[in-house]
């Protein structure tokens, strides 16, 4: 591919990691069937999986819900006690992930932390379109507030993202609302006539046309609008949220929403953060093994867990 600005953006060890995806992975927006592209999504999943660190254990087990249940994996660290618990959610565009595509990055958030993470398998599109992932994930969300005493922290990664923090607008009135959230490059719902969505329209890994091939897909093509289960920026009412802390990546069409999302929670007077991670793209967490500014930036996402999970603001 032609490199262009972001042959000097992004360091060469970078660079290797963004050739192997583009080997294995197709755009988003190559007409493929479903099921191929998703075939293709796990096969590179699979092939980035660096293994789970020494110590973590995992289980498997569903919630069971009057119409339906949701495929659940629990990781914790053996001989530890856990002080917080994570709910996790995938990324994937809302079309691609489940439990084994993200399974490393979660063991190995339960492995710096020490607290107990919970990945859910939410509904994809286009077979269920939303709110199926939305009603998915705040199922999950009551389900471990019933079920666990610990404090929850909210994370999700790109799709994922969005549905933590989702999730956190839905039930910041519930008697045990969570303890804070952490955001890796989510979609919150931006302008994109502005900012990195027109600086970096074209970065690699994503650009602003796969985003519109993801939204189209996740709302079976209905127009919609001001609805804050679909877009948390969309949302008009933005206090009570919990600490948050949202990372980013530089070369990104995403940034810009880190941005926007901090500042609407903290002109509504909470506590949040954004961090933009320089010389990074969309997906980074696949490289913080072989490129050292993702593993720079994984370590931020570690501390920032730590510190929501024991209840101390980091920033």
């Amino acid at each position: 591919m032609d490199r262009g600005k972001y042959a000097s953006l992004l360091d060469p060890e970078y660079w290797a990691y963004i050739d192997r995806v583009n080997a294995r992975h197709s755009p988003a927006v190559v007409d493929m069937p479903v099921e191929q592209e998703r075939a293709l999504y796990d096969e590179m999943a699979a092939a980035f999986h660096v293994g789970r660190p020494a110590g973590v254990e995992t289980e498997d087990g569903k919630i069971a819900l009057a119409d339906r249940a949701i495929p659940f994996r629990r990781y914790r660290l053996d001989g530890r006690l856990p002080q917080a618990a994570i709910l996790y959610f995938h990324g994937g565009g809302f079309v691609f992930g489940g439990l084994d595509s993200h399974d490393d990055i979660c063991a190995e958030l339960c492995a710096e932390t020490g607290y107990v993470l919970i990945s859910i398998d939410y509904r994809l599109a286009p077979e269920h379109v939303h709110p199926a992932a939305f009603d998915d994930a705040v199922a999950a969300f009551d389900w471990l507030a019933a079920a666990c005493e610990l404090p929850i922290v909210l994370c999700g990664e790109s799709a994922g993202g969005n549905l933590a923090a989702t999730v956190a607008h839905a039930t910041r009135n519930r008697p045990r609302p969570a303890v804070g959230q952490v955001l890796i490059y989510p979609s919150l719902g931006g302008d994109h006539s502005t900012g990195s969505y027109v600086e970096h329209t074209e970065a690699p890994l994503l650009s602003t046309a796969d985003l519109d091939f993801y939204h189209q897909v996740r709302t079976g093509h209905a127009r919609r609008a001001d609805d804050a289960t679909l877009e948390p920026l969309w949302d008009s009412n933005f206090a009570g949220l919990p600490p948050t802390v949202i990372v980013t990546a530089e070369c990104d069409p995403l940034s810009s929403d880190g941005e926007s999302y901090r500042n609407r929670i903290r002109d509504a007077g909470g506590k949040a953060a954004w961090l933009n991670e320089t010389r990074l793209t969309h997906s980074f967490l696949r490289a913080r093994k072989t490129a050292s500014r993702a593993g720079e930036a994984m370590a931020d996402i570690v501390a920032a867990l730590a510190a929501l999970g024991e209840s101390r603001w980091p920033y």
